[in-house]
């Protein structure tokens, strides 16, 4: 299962998801990103296990839809993933200093929510 809790900053939206983006769960990220269409966002892959075709194919649909996604701190599993489609070169991927220092940052300036999508 697949969950992603909302952080708003200003301009900027960080997606935090935990679990597998694989098919049946990927529409969490597409309908959490098109609820804030318009707005930066950073889509945090530090808890994410596993990712297949579907979660990639989430990840290009937001992109060309032109929702510009910045990935921070993919797993390996996800990394090898992004390497074996060719889209690291794609997205840009970015590796926080310090996951905790991000994490103190968005929960003292964000409102925060979970995304409920039918």
């Amino acid at each position: 299962m697949l969950t992603v809790t909302v952080h708003n900053l200003a301009d900027n939206v960080i997606l935090r998801c935990h679990g597998r983006l694989v098919r049946g769960e990927e529409s969490a990220i597409l309908c959490a990103a098109v609820q804030h269409h318009g707005k930066d966002i950073v889509l945090d892959l530090s808890g994410v296990s596993a990712m297949d075709a579907a979660g990639i194919g989430a990840l290009v649909s937001l992109q060309a839809a032109g929702v510009y996604l910045k990935l921070l701190n993919p797993t390996e599993p996800v990394r090898a993933v992004l390497r074996l489609t060719g889209l690291e070169s794609v997205f840009e991927i970015n590796k926080a200093q310090s996951i905790e220092g991000l994490t103190a940052r968005v929960e003292s300036l964000s409102t925060e929510h979970r995304v409920q999508c039918p």
